[in-house]
């Protein structure tokens, strides 16, 4: 821990002093509820003007950040395993910020019908190795907050190049449902990690590889047999089945079907997977049936890569961890930049618990 506190250090540039002692403030400080209270805290040398002074003019290496996470998450030990990364987004909602640069429209979660489900405010993309077990104590890899003129796809992708050099083979990229784009996938087809695994939307369609020509007239037919998960009547012609459990000892139910195309780009082949979870409520939440696409090689075991899925929900529950205890989204930073600043720190501070979870007890 002392030394992973010295290379961390490191990674500070101008105003590094108080930008550390905000990470120890993080560490310390439980009853702070707001972005000045941090300033409490016996490990803050100094009075709360300097918080904001810090994040004004301080300078963090993010790429040396990004080599100080690595050297301490990713031990040798797991190398011939594979290693769960999942990318995803997450909102800063700025909504009173209107002289804030770079904001974009967020959704909102869990609003009344009557009410738009539309803020506006940043977005980071966050790169995390979650763990064998469902929980919060995910490990930032990465952070980068996405400006306007990027996509979440394009983040994604930027990211999965920076970490390939430092990860194993054995990666396995988990992407959610906002990650439906052809193009994404071609790219990643093309990247040396075990594959990318990706929650499909119902209206996607898949075909099969196009007949031979009959010799008729007319142009011979470009696509064979369609697959849209939200027709039943498609779901033909599977390739393999799979009955077992999963880490909770519940029945599951797996189906795929392999070799499928995409019109967008015909040359592309996945798999595509049916997840069917009888004791689910099937809820929005909780849906009885989930569709996945593998990206990735065609001849690897199908069923413990679809259950692995299911660790994917823990970077949910770290970015709630971030913002209820570590108070990400509570500071009202006056730039993008400063907000940057403030992420790298709350990634820091997260990463230290991390570390820290087997020096005490629950």
């Amino acid at each position: 821990m002392k030394e992973h506190r010295h290379e961390v250090y490191g990674c500070f540039g101008q105003a590094k002093d108080v930008l550390f002692n905000t990470v120890d403030a993080l560490l310390s400080e439980d009853r702070a509820q707001s972005f000045p209270e941090l300033s409490l805290s016996p490990h803050f040398e100094r009075r709360w003007p300097s918080l904001y002074e810090g994040f004004e003019d301080g300078t963090i290496d993010q790429k040396r950040l990004q080599q100080v996470f690595f050297v301490r998450f990713l031990p040798q030990s797991h190398v011939q395993d594979l290693v769960w990364v999942g990318i995803d987004v997450s909102g800063i909602a700025r909504p009173h910020a209107r002289t804030s640069v770079d904001r974009s429209a967020l959704y909102v979660h869990n609003l009344p019908d009557c009410k738009k489900p539309i803020t506006f405010g940043w977005q980071f993309s966050t790169a995390v190795v979650v763990p064998p077990t469902p929980s919060s104590w995910t490990d930032v890899l990465d952070q980068q907050r996405m400006s306007t003129q990027t996509t979440a796809a394009q983040v994604a992708f930027t990211q999965l190049q920076q970490l390939i050099p430092l990860l194993p083979a054995t990666m396995v990229a988990v992407l959610d449902r906002g990650y439906n784009s052809t193009r994404l996938w071609c790219q990643c087809r093309d990247l040396p990690i075990q594959g990318t695994l990706v929650r499909l939307k119902g209206i996607r369609c898949f075909y099969r590889a196009a007949p031979p020509a009959t010799g008729k007239r007319g142009a011979p037919r470009k696509d064979g047999a369609k697959l849209q998960p939200d027709d039943p009547a498609t779901h033909g012609n599977l390739d393999g089945t799979w009955q077992g459990q999963d880490a909770a000892g519940r029945p599951i139910q797996l189906s795929w079907w392999k070799q499928m195309l995409v019109k967008d780009a015909r040359w592309l082949e996945v798999t595509v997977i049916q997840v069917v979870r009888p004791y689910a409520t099937n809820s929005e939440r909780d849906p009885r049936v989930n569709w996945l696409v593998w990206i990735g090689e065609q001849h690897a075991a199908l069923a413990p890569i679809a259950l692995g899925y299911a660790l994917r929900f823990s970077q949910e529950h770290g970015y709630r961890f971030e913002k209820q205890s570590l108070l990400w989204d509570e500071p009202r930073l006056r730039t993008p930049a400063q907000f940057d600043r403030w992420s790298h720190n709350v990634a820091i501070a997260h990463n230290h618990l991390v570390l820290a979870r087997d020096l005490v007890e629950d």
